[in-house]
């Protein structure tokens, strides 16, 4: 698959279509050249109908979908028609996007060819296993870390809607997330660039400005540290944080690229994001 000339990848997550204000910032989203790719990097909305709605409306306006899931996804909330749990629901929502035309973790990675050459687009899914453990300080196993979370106040939802069956944990199910997705990128082409695309982080350091520290242990896993580098990432999308910044490692960029819930962008002086730009700030490759 290539982008034409003129066309755009673009990039957007934590749609959480659930709350009106966004449902109608999706319904206005809109490409910038008819031939744009959009990667949406996870968090859409917690309950079925709503996720199937969304990437409806983005598929009929955009040239590419390009779609991974976060947390959100993957509840079983008790009010979804869709009671599915862990691994079974993931595949349910897979056989949805791809019935919409929408490329998923579980496709072949696209290619974008632009003017700075070809990439491989990699949306990935590979949660996180309570391995950051920087907010809380001491704690030397999973236990005491959640423990040690749970004092300060501070429990992620997943705790209760995220099942990882038929695995007896989450950070089992990301263990085999990371091993599988790392099979897949070490068969790439080693001569072909990435934009590596994961809901939570790749490594710790965007976590480091969280008003609540304690909440890393829901962000990511040491397990994928260097991955920007080990598979040749030109860009890094990632979404979760609610935090939408730039910022450099290694020389790669790292792009937040979330909407977030309306208390949050209605807060902004620049009111809420649209989709990024990704490769905006590639060099132009030498011609071949």
């Amino acid at each position: 698959m290539t982008g034409p000339d003129g066309a755009h990848l673009l990039a957007i997550s934590d749609l959480h279509v659930g709350y009106e204000a966004n449902r109608q910032i999706v319904e206005r989203l809109r490409p910038e050249h008819d031939d744009d790719w959009l990667l949406v990097a996870g968090d859409v909305a917690e309950l079925t109908p709503d996720i199937t709605w969304a990437l409806t409306t983005l598929t009929n306006h955009f040239s590419t979908v390009i779609w991974l899931p976060g947390n959100h996804e993957l509840w079983t909330h008790p009010q979804d028609p869709v009671q599915l749990r862990g691994e079974r629901r993931y595949r349910h929502l897979v056989e949805e996007a791809r019935a919409l035309g929408v490329i998923t973790p579980e496709d072949p990675y696209p290619v974008w060819e632009g003017p700075q050459g070809p990439v491989a687009v990699v949306p990935m899914f590979l949660l996180y296993d309570y391995s950051w453990r920087d907010g809380t300080p001491g704690a030397r196993t999973k236990d005491e870390a959640l423990a040690q979370a749970r004092e300060a106040g501070i429990v992620c939802t997943d705790e209760m809607f995220l099942q990882p069956d038929p695995l007896p944990s989450r950070d089992d199910w990301c263990r085999a997330r990371v091993a599988e997705t790392a099979r897949r990128l070490d068969a790439l082409d080693p001569s072909l660039p990435t934009v590596l695309a994961n809901h939570w982080p790749l490594h710790r350091e965007p976590t480091q400005i969280l008003t609540y520290p304690e909440f890393a242990l829901w962000c990511g896993t040491e397990r994928t540290e260097d991955w920007h580098t080990r598979y040749r990432a030109t860009e890094v999308v990632y979404g979760h944080l609610h935090i939408p910044r730039v910022i450099w490692r290694d020389g790669v960029r790292f792009t937040e690229v979330s909407l977030g819930y309306p208390r949050e962008w209605g807060r902004r002086e620049a009111g809420p994001s649209g989709p990024r730009r990704i490769l905006a700030g590639r060099r132009q490759a030498a011609p071949r």
